[in-house]
């Protein structure tokens, strides 16, 4: 027999969205590629064309033709709006880089992105008006503003004037860009504004309580992330957890699912119950920005809470259909943004996947823990493959981290979101429920910290058609059988203690059986004695002392990146770290490489500059009782079968933190290495004079590979082989194309980070070889 929800549940839609997905992306890539004009009345056609056929033709041909015909439209508003931005007047003004005054309205809270030199603010302006020396265009266009920290703020609704210059965007959406030189302000918010900002500020006020639990409190509430370290955010990160601190559907979901039970027990029924629900949902959305992403939360939430109610199973598949369809013809960018794509499939997984086991587990728990369980575990199954493409990681403690956390997030939403309310009337009035809410914060924070920290917490994962393939079979596997399993105490106990095994003693990926099923290349590759890690613009060496020891030397950028490859390496003790200069792109991962490890101490270069990120190495080092010091020239250290001796700077150059970096000699099996962190010309110069230093056989090439070089350091050395750490696409032009002539002329073989990943240095028989990680 069937089940009567089954029957019910109305599949019919899925194509028409599906189309419209397609449709939107298609619109968008080829905007600015090929001739608008053209296209527009090709598609025009296309769409009359359709309709004819959905009027008179054959059945089975009118429903492909309303399919095709969704996806024509939304390709032609997809590729109006983005060509648009392109090709619109600001965008044209933009080409020529003038000196520009543009005003209009603060689309979004300004965020600070911390530069190598200086901080700078950010934030999306909808101008309406730009003047400029050839005179004024009133058009609507996104720009976004770039300026310095010390200029004024303004707050989200602010009418601003914005002097600067503008330049080209080459971000979907964006008109241009414009580096700001003065802010001024020409009206206030609205009245709703300034409210949304009262209850945003009130809840920070009340959830006072452990840090950084306090500081999680506003990120579940309505996605006001600011204070959260950077260290917890990786934590998250790792746990599968990040999606409680960005505003989702989720976020609505709990808010309503505290409302509607409260206004039914005032009274409240049948369309008052819809009117309230939807009264929330507006709050909710102006409380958290109304921007694209906060619209699709609020309707994919909506959207989840009818789907599991009453009649959800017969509706809730429908209403996602025609919801995508609806955002899509709304924001057609939306189609290329990860965020849409996770919440698209965390509110199918949810419709789908949370009902039967909700069943099955509320027949050993209470209902509301069966709900607060079944509900991210079925969102975070279906989110797992995309999110494998996205960081290349399958992390193996998602759905035991949010199952742990799950009973906490609800009570620290709804009591955040109450103490603020609260506050803004009087702040001591909101401190209780703040409080609370602040101490349910800190056992998800602790979730996410020991989750997070096990050895096996995220497990490497190739983004090959074939493995994806892999992983989404699996991830509907355990979707669809879970409940199954989880009704036979035996074989959730056996599943239970597998898992345990797998995140405690984790089997690298290639090892052995596992090679056959898992992607990834076997690493670290066998004898290796130093890897330079990818991560990202920056510099991360790890040089083999021992089983499970390591030199460090520097730590890059984000302290995340560094640790998981470090993790990966099976390091579990530094015997020193080893940073060459104080700039953020070699000390800002440093808690990173502290994090779960030993660590011996930390030599430094003697020039404290720049100042920042000296305090912040000594801060670190002080609050875990890690001895810091700065080496003396030509001094020879020994860890294990290694042994590093400090080549330079015999003294200062100059006032220029890359000439006093420390550059070291490594002498390990056989080999030379020489490490030159970001040296350039006027510390080069010594070196080249420097009796005994060449031949080397491994060189990691200066400042990233930069044009700043002395040739006859390059050519003079003899490397066999030259390693280049730098980002994908930076921003700097590294490596320079002069600098890869030079290496190559010395017969030097490059290998860069940014290229093939990882990059382990592995001794043989005819010298050293390199094995990239990809």
């Amino acid at each position: 027999m069937v089940d009567s929800a089954a029957r019910g549940r109305d599949l019919r839609l899925l194509a028409p969205a599906t189309a419209a997905w397609g449709g939107a992306l298609a619109g968008g890539a080829v905007a600015g590629h090929v001739p608008t004009g053209p296209l527009v009345v090709l598609l025009s056609l296309g769409l009359v064309g359709l309709a004819v056929l959905t009027r008179r033709a054959l059945p089975l041909t009118r429903t492909v033709a309303a399919v095709l015909l969704v996806a024509v439209a939304l390709a032609l508003v997809a590729l109006l709006r983005a060509a648009g931005a392109v090709d619109g007047p600001v965008a044209a003004l933009a080409g020529a880089r003038p000196l520009a005054e543009a005003s209009g309205s603060v689309r979004a809270d300004p965020r600070v992105l911390h530069g190598r030199f200086a901080d700078q603010v950010v934030f999306p302006v909808s101008v309406d008006r730009v003047v400029t020396r050839t005179g004024t265009t009133t058009a609507r266009a996104r720009v976004l503003v770039l300026a310095a920290a010390d200029l004024p703020r303004p707050s989200y609704g602010e009418r601003v004037r914005v002097s600067g210059r503008l330049a080209p965007s080459d971000e979907a959406g964006t008109a241009a860009l414009l580096d700001a030189r003065g802010v001024t302000t020409l009206a206030r918010p609205s009245w709703v504004h300034r409210a949304a900002d009262r209850v945003r500020a009130g809840i920070r006020a009340a959830a006072r309580g452990p840090d950084p639990g306090s500081a999680l409190v506003p990120a579940l509430v309505d996605g006001d992330d600011a204070r959260m370290p950077d260290g917890l955010v990786d934590d998250f990160r790792t746990s599968g957890l990040t999606h409680l601190t960005a505003v989702s559907g989720a976020n609505l979901t709990l808010v309503l699912a505290f409302v509607l039970p409260v206004a039914r027990r005032c009274g409240v029924r049948a369309r008052g119950l819809l009117l309230v629900g939807l009264l929330c949902s507006v709050c909710f959305v102006l409380l958290a920005r109304p921007e694209p992403s906060v619209l699709r939360a609020a309707v994919m939430g909506a959207v989840a809470l009818v789907g599991l109610g009453v009649g959800g199973r017969r509706l809730g598949i429908r209403a996602l259909s025609a919801s995508v369809v609806l955002l899509l013809a709304v924001s057609p960018g939306l189609a290329a943004s990860a965020g849409f794509a996770l919440s698209v499939l965390a509110t199918g997984g949810i419709l789908l996947g949370a009902p039967p086991l909700r069943r099955t587990l509320a027949a050993h728990v209470p209902g509301p823990v069966a709900d607060a369980v079944a509900v991210p575990v079925a969102a975070q199954l279906a989110c797992t493959p995309l999110v494998a493409v996205l960081s290349a990681q399958v992390s193996l403690v998602a759905v035991a981290a949010n199952l742990a956390a799950a009973p906490l997030v609800g009570p620290t939403t709804v009591l955040g979101l109450v103490g603020g309310l609260l506050a803004t009337v009087w702040t001591p009035l909101g401190r209780p429920a703040g409080w609370v809410a602040a101490w349910c914060a800190q056992g998800i924070v602790e979730v996410a910290e020991v989750s997070s920290a096990l050895p096996g917490a995220a497990l490497d994962w190739a983004t090959t058609p074939a493995s994806l393939g892999l992983l989404t079979v699996l991830c509907l596997v355990l979707l669809v059988g879970l409940p199954v399993v989880l009704r036979r105490r035996g074989a959730a106990v056996g599943l239970a203690l597998l898992m345990v095994v797998a995140v405690l003693r984790p089997m690298p990926a290639g090892a052995g059986w596992v090679g056959r099923i898992l992607p990834g290349p076997d690493w670290p590759p066998r004898g290796w004695v130093l890897v330079a890690c990818d991560v990202g613009q920056g510099d991360a060496l790890v040089l083999h002392a021992g089983p499970h020891r390591a030199v460090v030397v520097d730590a890059g950028p984000e302290p995340r990146l560094v640790d998981r490859c470090l993790g990966r390496l099976g390091v579990r003790e530094v015997t020193a770290v080893v940073l060459t200069h104080f700039h953020a792109d070699h000390v800002d991962g440093l808690e990173g490489v502290l994090r779960g490890r030993r660590v011996g101490e930390i030599q430094v270069t003697g020039f404290a500059e720049p100042a920042y990120g000296a305090a912040y190495v000594s801060r670190l080092a002080a609050a875990r009782g890690i001895p810091v010091r700065v080496p003396a020239y030509a001094e020879v250290v020994r860890a294990g079968a290694l042994t590093w001796q400090v080549v330079a700077p015999q003294h200062l150059v100059d006032d220029n933190p890359n000439d006093a970096s420390l550059v070291l000699l490594v002498v390990t099996r056989g080999l030379r290495l020489l490490l030159a962190g970001d040296v350039e010309p006027p510390s080069q110069a010594p070196l080249v004079r420097l009796d005994g230093l060449a031949p080397v056989d491994v060189i990691k090439v200066p400042h990233h590979g930069s044009a700043h070089q002395d040739d006859r350091l390059l050519q003079g050395l003899g490397a066999s082989l030259g390693l280049v750490s730098v980002g994908e696409d930076n921003d700097y032009g590294h490596p320079s194309a002069r600098t890869l002539a030079l290496l190559r002329a010395a017969g030097t073989q490059v290998h860069r980070t940014d290229l093939e990943g990882d990059l382990a240095v592995v001794p043989g028989p005819d010298g050293p070889s390199v094995v990239g990680r990809g």
